[in-house]
């Protein structure tokens, strides 16, 4: 069997004396994994980096065996993501949120949010924004939408402030004044598909603890309720410690 896509490297590790086992999102045949032969070479591994961009060709007998990579990598950004504490972060982030899903099932809205990601993941204004949209994002492939297009209680569009941490329903600023307490604050930037300016420090942070109380919820618990040490590191790298993996403060 044969195929060939694009791909952007989120993982790697040894194979043997001389190869690596390259893990890679790509467009069409989702987060997948195979072997480059030679991959630890002096030629190669400077490009099989995370971050860089390859167009790959994917060979195996079987369609279930691991199969063998040839990689031909194109746009490269290891050195510009290695030398930031942020990027690196969000790199190793980047790669476990997708590894939630399950292996070669295609997601090509998350490879293209992704690749766009990866070429600002060390500039402290937009990646943690991006970063947020993209969890937004692995909940809904993973089949926990959250409806932030109208209010759950009136149906109307305007003064969406709010989410129910019951229903991942968005609410109004007058139906949520009663139970304000009990709601999850809706940060501006996450209320359409795209936003003007750049969000603030606090509309970031409540774009974490939002995304991180339902990852934590309907993804992480029932999975066993492992620790995000990887999400932990990239808001403190982000300079946002004070929110734990589960969305709260800690």
């Amino acid at each position: 069997m044969e195929w060939r896509d694009e791909g952007i490297i989120i993982g790697l590790r040894k194979h043997g004396e001389t190869s690596l086992i390259v893990e890679l999102m790509t467009r069409a045949h989702g987060r997948h994994m195979g072997i480059v032969k030679g991959g630890r070479s002096r030629r190669m591994q400077p490009t099989l980096q995370q971050g860089n961009s390859a167009e790959v060709t994917w060979r195996a007998r079987l369609e279930e065996h691991l199969g063998l990579f040839t990689l031909e990598v194109g746009k490269v950004r290891a050195a510009e993501i290695m030398s930031s504490p942020l990027a690196l972060a969000g790199i190793n982030l980047m790669g476990e949120l997708l590894r939630l899903l399950p292996e070669r099932d295609p997601h090509e809205t998350l490879y293209d949010m992704a690749t766009t990601m990866a070429d600002h993941l060390g500039e402290p204004e937009l990646g943690p924004a991006l970063m947020v949209r993209f969890e937004l994002e692995v909940l809904s492939e993973l089949g926990f939408r959250l409806d932030l297009s109208q209010c759950a209680a009136t149906g109307r569009n305007d003064e969406l402030i709010y989410v129910s941490p019951k229903t991942g329903r968005a609410v109004s600023a007058a139906a949520g004044e009663p139970y304000k307490d009990r709601l999850l604050p809706l940060p501006a930037f996450l209320r359409g598909l795209s936003w003007q300016g750049v969000p603030d420090r606090a509309e970031i942070a409540d774009g974490f603890r939002l995304t991180g109380y339902f990852l934590d919820r309907d993804v992480l618990q029932p999975r066993g309720g492992a620790e995000r040490l990887t999400r932990r590191s990239y808001l403190t790298a982000a300079g946002l410690a004070m929110i734990d993996p589960a969305g709260g403060k800690s």
